[in-house]
């Protein structure tokens, strides 16, 4: 004897079924379509989109450049939370540090500046993608009160679904060797409590962006 779960599951199982001529969509309609998706035209939303967020965007031209404003926003502090340098795009930056008597580490609660690359950046929102585990620490994204975020001019993409398309064309093999994936878009905030903006509530209060233009990704 059917129990009445059962009964009743089988009614609805044999009811007349919603839609039925109606097929499922192959193709889909990107969230923030995008008329231009040439590179200049990427860059310029990405930084429009980005400084709208709330980041502070760097623009430079080259690699030395990029590493000298990493050393500004770093000042006069001698301990970081970064990446490993292998997984940021900016050659000699590892010296550099060292020079500066800045030393790196994974984890700390108490240090003031968190430093990383990026797997993307998304032009339509002005975020970046950030993978972590492998060294990729993402401590560094999330404690420190200020994140230095180091972007190649050839990561920026359109949106997320053309960074999840390529990912699926590669086999998600990136994606599946990482713990963690996030998308920043600007510094932390949040207007739970009586809809009052609170900057840096569950992350960093600053994002700084570092677009280097003359590098390749990655």
């Amino acid at each position: 004897m059917m129990s009445s779960r059962e009964q009743i599951l089988g009614r609805l199982r044999q009811g007349k079924q919603a839609f039925p001529a109606i097929s499922a969509p192959t193709t889909y309609q990107p969230m923030v379509p995008l008329n231009d998706v040439s590179p200049l035209a990427l860059q310029a939303r990405f930084r429009q989109e980005a400084e709208k967020a709330g980041s502070v965007l760097h623009e430079v031209q080259t690699a030395a450049a990029a590493i000298e404003v990493v050393l500004q926003i770093v000042g006069e502090d001698t301990v970081i939370s970064s990446w490993e340098a292998a997984h940021i795009p900016l050659p000699g930056l590892a010296e550099a540090l060292a020079k500066a008597s800045v030393r790196c580490v994974g984890q700390d609660a108490t240090v003031r500046v968190g430093l990383t690359g990026v797997d993307a950046a998304l032009a339509a929102t002005g975020s970046v993608v950030v993978l972590s585990g492998n060294r990729r620490y993402r401590a560094a994204s999330l404690l420190p009160p200020i994140h230095i975020a180091v972007v190649a001019a050839s990561q920026i993409l359109p949106d997320l679904e053309s960074w999840w398309a390529a990912q699926k064309v590669a086999g998600l093999e990136k994606s599946r060797q990482h713990s963690n994936i996030v998308v920043i878009t600007g510094p932390s905030r949040t207007a739970d409590i009586a809809m009052q903006l609170v900057m840096g509530m569950h992350g960093p209060r600053q994002l700084h962006l570092v677009l280097c233009k003359s590098q390749k990704e990655f």
